[in-house]
């Protein structure tokens, strides 16, 4: 499968390893800096690959490889959704990097343009792969909680300004949000595709208390209610010092309790279930899968094109999250309990939040 990257900045690593384990023709890579993608070739042993063509304009590369089956869009996150509609107006399937889209107009437009072209649009919320992700995923399937009760994540982790300082467009609302978009929305997607996706209501605060240099929050907190009655809490924060603490989902069910953590939710803290058979799981769910979870999302889009399926990270998925995050924004402003869907609304909207 004849494949393109756009965009290779720090996140490009894990999409190129994930390319090569899973044997795609590498055609073209493109990125505003020319620099840029010679580093990530470099880094990735493909520096003398000739017939990787280099591109500094991602229309250019459109036009001039019609043959290109498959595109990944690794660029800051404000260029997600027109470099994606783009593509998909080229007949392109595409993986975008989270977030997909920086509003909810942009996030419908992907949703209708792909299935107009019928072509794929996965999200990288790769998380979703690892094993013991993957093993509580199957629980809650099984009916192995009972009743829902309530869940909460917590991403307790630092930035400092070095971080910003690596590119302009961090920590700003038209490119990148602050810590619920970009570091927390990976465990905000695991919070709500365990409890079912379907939300009633958002009720959350953000804050910019530390770092004064950035035009996004810093800590944000909020109360989800889901439409099968349970409820779910988020904390997500750049504050902790002097480095990374955690990253938690705990899920409290009438009949089974469960904690994940780790450095991407891919240790089991805790694991308790009325059904004594559940606790087999725990031999192996004690060693985290070391495999690169973009090597998973990669062969399930492959699989998807292939057999005209929908991914198992389609596009409404990364606009759940996404939504999630613009409520929890547009809850804060207001102080009011925000009901979902949202009709429209961006990042844009909140850049004058905190001046």
């Amino acid at each position: 499968m004849k494949y393109a990257l756009i965009g290779c900045g720090h996140i490009a690593n894990n999409h190129v390893k994930a390319v090569k384990t899973n044997k795609l023709d590498f055609i073209a890579a493109c990125d505003i800096v020319p620099d840029n993608i010679e580093k990530l070739l470099t880094e990735s042993d493909l520096q003398n690959q000739k017939k990787i063509f280099r591109y500094t304009d991602y229309k250019t590369l459109l036009l001039e490889h019609p043959e290109i089956e498959l595109i990944a869009i690794t660029t800051s996150s404000g260029n997600h959704a027109k470099i994606a509609l783009d593509c998909i107006d080229s007949g392109k399937n595409i993986i975008i990097e989270k977030p997909m889209a920086m509003s909810i107009k942009d996030a419908n437009e992907i949703i209708k343009r792909s299935r107009e072209k019928n072509v794929v649009v996965s999200v990288s919320h790769q998380n979703r792969f690892n094993y013991n992700v993957q093993k509580v995923r199957q629980a809650l399937d099984e009916g192995k909680f009972g009743k829902l009760s309530h869940g909460n994540i917590c991403v307790r982790w630092n930035r400092n300004k070095s971080y910003y300082d690596q590119a302009k467009w961090r920590g700003t609302w038209l490119e990148d949000g602050g810590c619920l978009m970009n570091q927390c929305i990976h465990a905000i997607d695991l919070l709500i595709w365990m409890f079912g996706e379907e939300i009633e209501s958002v009720y959350g605060i953000i804050k910019k208390q530390i770092h004064n240099y950035i035009e996004c929050e810093d800590v944000g907190i909020a109360i989800l209610t889901f439409k099968n009655g349970a409820i779910a809490t988020i904390e997500g924060t750049t504050n902790v010092y002097p480095k990374n603490l955690e990253e938690t989902l705990c899920i409290f069910g009438e009949k089974g309790t469960v904690k994940l953590g780790g450095t991407s939710l891919n240790k089991i803290e805790a694991w308790n279930f009325a059904d004594e058979s559940m606790n087999k799981y725990l031999d192996k769910a004690s060693k985290p899968d070391n495999i690169n979870n973009y090597v998973h999302l990669y062969s399930d889009v492959v699989d998807s094109i292939i057999k005209h399926r929908k991914p198992y990270i389609d596009a409404i998925a990364g606009k759940n999250s996404l939504e999630v995050v613009l409520a929890i924004y547009k809850s804060s402003i207001t102080g009011q309990q925000i009901k979902l869907p949202l009709t429209d609304c961006s990042t844009s909207d909140f850049a004058n939040i905190f001046k």
